[in-house]
């Protein structure tokens, strides 16, 4: 594996009245404008492209990974809706010292980016989706793509989750080697935009990384996130009023380039980005120019 820069300060914080505790990583200016990065599914606090780490260090922004329950260096817990993870984020923002920030969602992670837009209004700047996961259920539900399956999958994953993460964390801890061969794999499967971006060295370190230093160590997350995704999301989507910009790839396999186009229509302030025949995991090899139009955003007078 090609080497990674570290992150600045890693670490975890206490929330919920120090009963969890929340796994994050800091990287770029410590004292620059902060945007916190919340992983897919799966994946863990690291999970933040090289290119995007060294333009935060160049550029006085402070870039913040955080770990899900049941990743990584956060305690498991199980969510009754998506909207309940905004406390936790609002907490470990208070731990670190940030008021205002922006917050940037990819795949699994683009629900809850949306749920700490909703609850922190005064404090989120902007939010960015790459590729984001739409409601299953309710008046903004949208079928199709992997959330179908997933939301089959949910109430078996209600009881055997936790336990099936257990016996992957095990494996994947005493099996490293294995790690490198199934992003292979999963490259040869996926469409030719994320083949190809898997092929590109930095990306794969950065996969690597994340798994070996966060995901190996729990993986109930996942499993965690189909359950509450298959539920009432806890807030409305067209109850969001932060600038939203919005980033999917037309070719996506996982999360239709549909369900963007969707979301983007319910939501008050937005705007999508289309990435002409990108897949999935396009946005990742977008992500200077992700940050560059929030930055872009925050800069404008609201």
């Amino acid at each position: 594996m090609m080497d990674i820069d570290r992150p600045k300060i890693e670490g975890s914080v206490a929330v919920s009245g120090g009963q969890r505790r929340i796994g994050f990583a800091e990287f770029g200016s410590a004292n620059g404008r902060a945007v916190f990065w919340l992983h897919g599914t799966p994946g863990a606090r690291r999970q933040i492209p090289t290119e995007a780490r060294a333009f935060a260090a160049e550029n006085d922004i402070r870039i913040i990974g955080l770990d899900r329950p049941g990743v990584g260096s956060s305690t498991p817990h199980s969510y009754r809706s998506v909207a309940e993870f905004a406390t936790d984020l609002g907490e470990v923002a208070d731990l670190l010292g940030i008021d205002r920030f922006a917050v940037i969602g990819l795949s699994g992670g683009g629900p809850y980016a949306l749920g700490v837009a909703h609850a922190f209004p005064d404090r989120v700047v902007t939010a960015g989706i790459l590729g984001g996961v739409a409601p299953t259920v309710g008046p903004d539900a949208i079928d199709g793509g992997a959330m179908r399956l997933a939301r089959a999958a949910a109430p078996v994953l209600r009881v055997a989750g936790a336990p099936v993460g257990k016996v992957v964390s095990s494996v994947l801890s005493v099996a490293r080697p294995i790690a490198d061969p199934a992003i292979s794999i999963y490259g040869r499967l996926s469409p030719q935009g994320d083949r190809e971006l898997l092929s590109r060295p930095e990306f794969r370190a950065m996969f690597l990384d994340d798994l070996l230093h966060g995901g190996s160590q729990r993986m109930e997350a996942p499993f965690s996130d189909i359950v509450v995704f298959s539920r009432d999301w806890g807030f409305q989507v067209s109850d969001v009023t932060v600038p939203v910009r919005w980033w999917h790839g037309d070719r996506d396999h996982i999360i239709p380039y549909s369900h963007g186009e969707h979301m983007v229509s319910l939501l008050p302030d937005a705007k999508l980005f289309t990435m002409h025949g990108e897949s999935h995991l396009g946005a990742l090899g977008m992500s200077v120019d992700i940050i560059t139009e929030l930055l872009a955003v925050w800069d404008q007078p609201r």
